[in-house]
């Protein structure tokens, strides 16, 4: 590693909420898919899942948010990890959200 300065949590989630979802046309953020964020001196982990298991644009959704970390952390080592417990519900989302919806 070359020592370069880790960006802190909020930094991380900002890009990430740059990553949207095209069936649903909101951020992973806003949709509340992202479920942790840990930043240490090895790098970045992201744990996230998507609204349901068999989400066809899960593997497109990943990459698009490893390349949105990589943009705010290079050249640190990152995970995202697909994670399903808890399993998503719409209480997760943001207000922003929830508005778009119709559910607040």
């Amino acid at each position: 590693m070359n020592g370069a300065t880790l960006p802190d949590e909020s930094v991380v989630r900002d890009a990430l909420a740059t990553v949207i979802d095209p069936e649903a046309g909101m951020s992973l953020v806003d949709l509340g898919l992202v479920y942790r964020v840990e930043l240490d001196a090895t790098g970045v982990t992201v744990d996230m899942t998507m609204t349901t298991p068999t989400c066809p644009v899960a593997d497109m959704l990943v990459a698009q948010a490893r390349e949105a970390i990589a943009a705010v952390a290079p050249p640190r080592p990152m995970g995202v990890r697909l994670v399903w417990d808890p399993i998503w519900n719409p209480s997760m989302m943001t207000g922003v959200a929830k508005d778009h919806f119709g559910w607040s």
